[in-house]
């Protein structure tokens, strides 16, 4: 059972909307999906809230704050949100389940600035020595400086950099109904759907 955390110690990255999508994704894909939430603003959980019925299914896997236990049986892959701030012993026991992690960050100095001290953290633990890591562009505008400065972090990383995800609209409209792209016509999202085939590509490769 593949376990996905969705992790960068800076707020504000995406986090809750890469997690919700992922979750999405495996959803459209016939997998049996458990979204859970580490961050206090439970903004996954909100999100699950808003779920129309008729949309394939997503369960809420509750997450006390002392401790994460193993999902329930019948789960067959797993997305865990995080919160701003992960460290400590806490960063500790979600690195200690998780098979994959993404980091999403935007095209900031901020972002660039804690995403290299959270890689620089997981590269000294031995709980992520087997665990697949691998970023994702948030919000990015390739037109922009701004990109320019994030692509030239990236290649001197050594990371895998799954894809740039543009600023748009269709995200935010989608979450607000509890949507992902892959509960729409493909039609609709089409330009996403393309950017986000490496993403799906690499959460299905073992």
């Amino acid at each position: 059972m593949p376990i996905v955390v969705v992790a960068n110690p800076k707020g504000g990255v995406g986090k809750s909307t890469l997690s919700t999508n992922i979750a999405g994704y495996f959803a459209s894909q016939g997998h049996a999906v458990m979204l859970g939430d580490v961050d206090r603003q439970q903004s996954s959980k909100l999100w699950l809230g808003l779920r129309p019925v008729a949309a394939r299914p997503i369960r809420s896997w509750d997450i006390s704050a002392d401790e994460i236990a193993r999902p329930p049986r019948g789960t067959t892959h797993v997305v865990l949100d995080t919160p701003a701030g992960l460290h400590g012993g806490r960063l500790k026991d979600v690195m200690k389940i998780a098979d994959k992690i993404i980091i999403p960050l935007q095209p900031s100095v901020f972002d660039i600035f804690a995403t290299r001290v959270f890689l620089d953290q997981l590269a000294g633990s031995k709980h992520t020595e087997k665990t697949r890591v691998a970023l994702v562009g948030m919000r990015v505008d390739a037109r922009t400086i701004a990109a320019d400065h994030l692509h030239e972090f990236v290649e001197q990383l050594g990371v895998p950099m799954l894809g740039y995800l543009r600023d748009t609209q269709n995200y935010i409209h989608l979450t607000a109904r509890g949507l992902t792209l892959f509960d729409v016509t493909p039609r609709r999202v089409e330009k996403d759907l393309e950017q986000w085939a490496p993403l799906c590509a690499w959460l299905e490769a073992p």
